[in-house]
């Protein structure tokens, strides 16, 4: 019997859908439960390298995968598409072990890893480079877990990372290795159990422009660089919560300093709701410059001697519009305005954050204002 014509149309569209017509050039595969490729890992056993991966907005129970293909896009499309791991794992190791080079994720969720030996994770990042932009990580073991690639960099921007870690104080929300560099702008950081909010080991850290809050987590450092590194911790509000197991709130080579030792910590907006603790916890060697910060809540400004520092205040919470919300911009009035000090181009404040995960350009208005925003 001769096919009927709806059937070779049919036909002709999975075609379309799957092998498009350029078979030698990058591809786009589209994911959804009423499409060709319902899951991701169905796209993750046909891309190639440089293909863009588009997945319908919804909630993929139980579906993992891992990504070997170079220059990938992954990339929620109308939506943010959930991957809720549900007790399945890659490899035993993550939601999406990524092991291919210079892949993108843009408005994805992970949720719900976790593994036997404890730090499953929402992306085990293997490979070298890695762009996330726009995504959520929680109640994972690890939000993003990286290994060390002294060639690889990391960017993370406008993304959530939120009650993740295992309560053993080894997972963290975001923990980076070894790597070339780390950036996070525009990101909303909080609720780490035990664990640190972000870790990285990376040889160059650039921290701009992010809410970092512990709420009512017993999380621990707020900003862990163990090993020190060429570091900008600048237009953060930075909170510290009541609950916290730590007493600093940044802490810079405390598992000792490797390659340049030296951080700039400009224009933060720091809240200590603890009793006591440090604001800046600095290992002995390090090279430090403090400028333009606001201190809120009791505590010391760094734990080392000597240390140049210009600008820093401490205020109380009316200063700022509405404190117990984390909304830290300045009221008319306040004794921050208009008190900054001038700092290096390479280290000036490029970003304020926008709630609940954006960024804007920090906004040039008389002389510089002092804390994690400018009063327009």
């Amino acid at each position: 019997m001769r096919p009927t014509l709806s059937v070779l149309l049919g036909c002709l569209l999975c075609t379309v859908t799957l092998v498009p017509a350029d078979a030698g050039g990058p591809r786009t595969w589209r994911v959804g439960p009423d499409r060709e490729l319902r899951t991701p890992s169905a796209a993750a056993a046909v891309a190639r390298d440089g293909d863009t991966v588009l997945i319908d907005p919804g909630t993929y129970v139980g579906d993992v995968a891992t990504w070997t293909q170079d220059d990938l896009t992954l990339r929620g499309d109308g939506g943010r598409a959930h991957l809720r791991a549900a007790g399945a794992s890659a490899q035993g190791k993550a939601i999406w072990v990524i092991a291919g080079d210079r892949t993108t994720v843009d408005l994805v969720e992970l949720s719900g890893a976790t593994v036997p030996d404890g730090n499953g994770a929402g992306i085990r990042q293997e490979g070298t480079d890695l762009t996330v932009t726009r995504s959520w990580f929680h109640h994972n073991q690890d939000g993003i877990l990286t290994g060390a690639d002294p060639a690889s960099d990391i960017v993370i921007r406008r993304s959530r990372f939120f009650r993740n870690c295992a309560g053993d104080g080894l997972t963290h929300n975001i923990y980076v290795g070894a790597v070339r560099s780390l950036t996070v702008t525009g990101s909303y950081l909080w609720g780490a159990d035990t664990g640190h909010e972000l870790k990285s080991r990376a040889a160059r850290n650039t921290i701009v422009g992010n809410l970092i809050t512990d709420r009512d987590a017993t999380a621990s450092y707020s900003i862990d660089l163990p090993n020190g590194g060429r570091s900008l911790v600048a237009g953060n509000v930075v909170v510290q919560g009541p609950r916290s197991e730590n007493s600093a709130l940044v802490s810079y080579g405390a598992e000792g300093l490797t390659g340049t030792p030296q951080l700039w910590v400009v224009g933060n907006t720091f809240v200590n709701r603890r009793p006591a603790g440090t604001f800046v916890d600095l290992a002995a060697g390090s090279r430090a410059e403090l400028r333009n910060n606001l201190l809120v809540g009791p505590g010391e400004l760094t734990s080392l001697a000597g240390v140049p520092s210009r600008a820093n205040l401490r205020v109380g919470r009316g200063t700022f519009v509405d404190p117990a919300h984390d909304d830290f911009r300045l009221r008319a009035g306040s004794p921050a305005l208009d008190r900054g000090v001038r700092v290096p181009q390479r280290w000036r404040v490029r970003w304020e954050y926008v709630h609940p995960a954006g960024q804007v350009r920090r906004p040039v208005v008389g002389r510089t204002d002092l804390g994690a925003f400018e009063r327009r």
